[in-house]
């Protein structure tokens, strides 16, 4: 099995680099991690104490932000080295100031990850959520370092729990500690005999959204826009939640407004949006003068999480594609009923709002139509729905300081 692993993570590597003579994003994956050894050595302090963070992409570094800054703010003399793997993380948080150093994690090979380590010498590891590294985790596994994992969320799909899942097994093992989200994926790690310092700690993106949502941004143009009336917000959405918007945007009473924020922001998907939505403006193009439209484009990035403030109910993208839905919790801690599409069951948030029947799931425009109908004309069932996901997200609050008594206790 590690041979095969081995052979993955280089095809990988090649497959990257072939890709990056044509797409823009592969380029920046292999020019961030060109001559990290120099870069690093050229960088990086000596004589410094130091925690290594790594997260995925830009979705798993807000999940652990919030520990991030609580541990900066109780570990002043500590250091921070925050790992991206991919670039849509790297290049949108690169200056991120509480992080003291912010790199690409290089390949997962056993030199690179030797290296690596070395260099970094850090008196903990932080993996969030997921990624599962063998190299490095077995690196820091062998150096006695203390390596934890939090948020995470297991399900039996996953090959750690396949007959050929022994190499993943051995990745668990390497582990100090791993918080989970629920008890479930205890068990299921209790499931194959790991069993060391499993704690239910919930999921700190609780804690990020609740911080977001009491530091809310004031947005003067989109209160001008929406001008007290109820108003639909899509976020992070592809074009399969538009169309099924665009078809079921009737479903509301004409004093309703429309927003979306999409995923990503370049002419084409701009464009894509605008030839669904013909009568809409830009955000681009908004002005104080301007109340008399009825659905508004977000043509930029970073107000999503408070435009959600603004919003009666939500509308959360991703759920017809693979990788699964977006951030629902940004527009749950508002209180705002969340509809998304079918492919959510990875997410444990999303599975347990959606028993508590305080999100909804669709699969179909008709489908869609019925909720906001009923959302929208029933204002008691609206306020119940609304009055339980707002209590239901403070209950959640408190697994960042959980994993801080962790640390507490491992430095």
């Amino acid at each position: 099995m590690l041979t095969a692993y081995n052979l993955s993570i280089r095809l990988y590597g090649f497959i990257v680099n072939v890709a990056s003579f044509f797409k823009p994003k592969a380029k920046q994956w292999i020019e961030g991690r060109k001559n990290w050894q120099s870069n690093f050595k050229a960088i990086l302090k000596p004589n410094e104490k130091r925690i290594w963070v790594h997260a995925a992409s830009l979705g798993e570094f807000e999940q652990g932000r919030n520990l991030i800054e609580a541990f900066k703010k109780d570990y002043p003399a500590y250091k921070i080295v925050l790992t991206f793997f991919s670039p849509s993380g790297y290049e949108v948080r690169k200056n991120y100031e509480h992080a003291d150093y912010i790199f690409y994690l290089p390949l997962d090979t056993k030199t690179n990850a030797g290296d690596f380590v070395q260099l970094i010498n850090p008196s903990l590891a932080v993996f969030v959520k997921y990624e599962f590294w063998y190299h490095y985790l077995n690196t820091l596994h062998q150096k006695n370092i203390p390596t934890i994992i939090i948020s995470a969320a297991f399900r039996k799909e996953q090959p750690f729990f396949k007959w050929y899942g022994g190499l993943f097994r051995k990745m668990l093992n390497c582990f100090t500690a791993i918080f989970v989200q629920d008890e479930a994926s205890k068990q299921l790690l209790q499931s194959i005999n790991i069993n060391k310092n499993i704690i239910v700690a919930g999921d700190t993106r609780y804690d990020r959204v609740l911080t977001i949502a009491s530091n809310k941004k004031q947005l003067p143009l989109i209160e001008t826009f929406i001008n007290n009336q109820p108003t639909l917000i899509a976020g992070s959405s592809w074009q399969d939640d538009e169309k099924i918007i665009q078809q079921s945007f009737n479903a509301l009473p004409e004093n309703w407004k429309l927003i979306i924020a999409p995923h990503e922001i370049g002419k084409d998907r701009i464009d894509e949006v605008l030839s669904l939505f013909p009568d809409a403006i830009l955000y681009s193009n908004l002005n104080n003068s301007i109340t008399d439209k009825r659905i508004l484009i977000i043509d930029n990035i970073g107000m999503l999480s408070s435009l959600y403030s603004y919003g009666k109910i939500a509308f959360v993208g991703g759920g017809f594609q693979k990788g699964g839905i977006h951030n629902i919790l940004e527009p749950a801690v508002f209180g705002l009923p969340v509809l998304f599409g079918p492919v959510y069951q990875k997410f444990v948030e999303a599975r347990l709002l959606v028993d508590k029947q305080l999100c909804f799931s669709i699969s179909s425009a008709d489908e869609c139509k019925a909720v906001l109908t009923r959302l929208s004309a029933d204002e008691r069932y609206f306020q119940s729905v609304h009055q339980s996901l707002v209590g239901f997200m403070k209950e959640q609050a408190g697994a960042t300081n959980a994993v801080l008594d962790f640390i507490r206790l491992s430095l």
